[in-house]
């Protein structure tokens, strides 16, 4: 225990440093996994939904914070207490989301690391065991400095926490992990290359032969079986060559405009998510942005998922003089953390990306 303790104090300290730092990169992108979480499919706990935000900036500064707490050997016992609740509770979190196969991603290292329900689960168990270690072998946890120095890091690890995630919300994740970031082209995320590996399936074929029950297991050719067929199962082997982008577009009622759009070498794109909960004061400057695109020669279009009936009322109440046509609502809040937001393209290319906060600084 007095090797292993201190072993384990600075992995899990570490992890939950870099894990939690990830996450406050993008409190707003973590909240949508809460929702995703809280949802009746999920957890059925809808009445949490509309606290995302605020319990995931909680726990992702508690989480950076327990790291340094750990590290530094501040308040021993809170500190051990905290970090063994929280992985018990993650850990049920993610053995639940990888049995009935509820959430594809735990959105534990936000957008920087995906990880399946079933590694994300792998993980926690680690941590548990590492957790453990320290819990009972806490007698070993020391403080690094001496009390004021404690007492400083301590108040200085929940200060800058903070301040960087109230940073990040009123702008954008300073680091930007997402397939729409500046200077990725979304035309080739978008895309799936000739010799890309196919995905690979197992097809197990249930017949009645004669009375009884008969599989056969294929790659999905049919089999020749003389009986009666009663039903089949897939199960993907290798899910193969996947896009980093797969469910933008750019929609009107009648077309897809996608491709049409991202070939244009000056596009000005306006992104609303729910143009009903947008932010008032972000409406408010779409006006003078968007007007002096149109005046310097560029191409300006909204996106949203909102109805018809409120991007018109939208566009009369704001005088607006783009049209706003349709994308899925998931694709729009990854494409960027703000509603609204705004990105400069050319020709598919993402050069400026910018927070309704800041859409002033857009270099036309």
């Amino acid at each position: 225990m007095k090797i292993l303790t201190p072993i384990s104090r600075i992995f899990v300290g570490i992890l939950f440093i870099i894990s939690g730092f990830i996450k406050l990169n993008d409190p707003l992108g973590f909240s949508y996994k809460l929702q995703e979480y809280f949802s009746a499919e999920v957890l059925n706990l809808p009445f949490f939904e509309p606290y995302a935000l605020a319990i995931s900036v909680f726990v992702v500064v508690f989480e950076v914070v327990l790291g340094v707490f750990l590290l530094i050997g501040y308040k021993p016992k809170f500190t051990l207490w905290s970090l063994l609740l929280m992985i018990v509770f993650f850990t049920f979190l993610t053995f639940y989301s990888a049995y009935f196969d509820k959430v594809k991603d735990c959105g534990c290292f936000g957008d920087a690391l995906k990880l399946t329900p079933w590694e994300s689960f792998t993980k926690d168990v680690v941590l548990l065991v590492l957790i453990l270690i320290v819990f009972f072998g806490k007698k070993y946890i020391t403080p690094v400095f001496n009390p004021l120095l404690t007492n400083i890091f301590a108040a200085l690890s929940l200060v800058l926490s903070l301040a960087f995630g109230y940073h990040v919300l009123m702008h954008l994740p300073s680091i930007d992990f997402r397939a729409y970031k500046i200077g990725d082209n979304l035309i080739e995320n978008m895309s799936t290359p000739p010799d890309a590996p196919k995905a690979i399936q197992e097809f197990t074929w249930t017949f009645d032969v004669n009375g009884e029950q008969q599989t056969i297991v294929t790659d999905g050719s049919y089999p020749n079986v003389d009986g009666t067929y009663v039903g089949v199962e897939t199960k993907i082997i290798d899910e193969g060559f996947q896009p980093s982008i797969l469910d933008f577009s750019i929609e009107s009622e009648s077309e897809d405009l996608t491709n049409y759009f991202l070939e244009q070498d000056r596009l000005l794109m306006i992104v609303s998510y729910n143009l009903e909960t947008a932010e008032k004061e972000g409406l408010l400057k779409l006006k003078s942005i968007s007007d002096r695109a149109l005046k310097e020669g560029y191409t300006v279009i909204g996106l949203s998922a909102s109805g018809d009936e409120v991007k018109r009322r939208i566009k009369t109440k704001y005088d607006l003089n783009f049209e706003f046509f349709i994308c899925d609502e998931k694709a729009l809040k990854t494409v960027v953390r703000s509603n609204p937001g705004a990105l400069m393209l050319n020709k598919g290319t993402v050069q400026q990306k910018v927070h309704w906060n800041d859409i002033e600084r857009l270099e036309l």
